[in-house]
């Protein structure tokens, strides 16, 4: 069996930690614009009003026959447009210096995960006292896809859980636009619970422009994990 290591980030680390992320980033694109759609009637439904509407000016079947190919187009080109603007966003904050973000902030951490010595997965966790017994909010979790389905997901999940309940937060948080329900199933079993979904959600780095809003729409769904209520190791490794 391979042997799988989770351990903190170091500056070595930067490199390939930054190529994981951009390239888990870019799977959303397709996510989104494609898989997303089955998931938003409501889309659907303006989708057949604007085909209805074009049939009537235009009075062209041709025309309604290419709109469908233009529809998918224009919601690839404002996924791919927003998703850039997220990790432009991220890559200008957290992202653009792991070390004093997350490595030299009390109640923060990053981890990467080591596969045959080399760095296949990472984790992010964030502290937040604000919260009723404070919470840890897991993010920037990414896994190279072949290395998929090996635990390395589960293990990044694991040492989250373990960070949080060594230092005494009573839940640990976390929100996904992700329409693969690997990702919903993962979290799942670490013992996350859906406690909300917001439609329509409002990705930051997006312009919000009506355009925008009428080719890109997501659900963000809110996961949440009792820490006291789990079966999580107390202890840090």
């Amino acid at each position: 069996m391979d042997r799988l290591l989770v351990r903190k980030f170091e500056l070595k680390d930067n490199r390939v930690v930054q190529h994981i992320f951009y390239d888990g980033l870019m799977e959303m694109v397709p996510d989104t614009a494609f898989r997303g759609l089955r998931h938003h009637p409501e889309s659907l439904l303006l989708y057949a009003a604007m085909t209805v509407m074009a049939l009537v000016i235009t009075k062209s079947w041709w025309v309604v026959g290419l709109l469908p190919a233009i529809v998918v187009c224009l919601r690839y080109f404002y996924s791919r447009r927003v998703i850039h603007g997220y990790l432009k966003q991220a890559m200008s904050t957290d992202m653009a210096n792991i070390e004093e973000f997350y490595m030299k902030s009390p109640g923060s951490c990053f981890w990467v995960a080591v596969l045959e010595g080399e760095v296949v997965g990472i984790v992010a966790a964030v502290g937040q006292q604000e919260v009723s017994g404070g919470a840890v909010v897991l993010q920037r979790m990414c896994v190279e896809q072949r290395h998929r389905k090996r635990g390395v997901g589960v293990a990044l999940g694991r040492k989250v859980l373990e960070f949080a309940a060594h230092r005494g937060y009573s839940s640990v948080i976390l929100g996904t636009t992700a329409y693969a329900l690997a990702a919903h199933h993962l979290y799942q079993s670490l013992g996350f619970r859906c406690v909300g979904v917001t439609n329509g959600y409002a990705t930051p780095g997006g312009e919000q422009s009506l355009l925008e809003q009428v080719f890109y729409r997501v659900r963000h769904h809110h996961y949440s994990l009792d820490v006291k209520n789990s079966k999580i190791p107390s202890r840090q490794h």
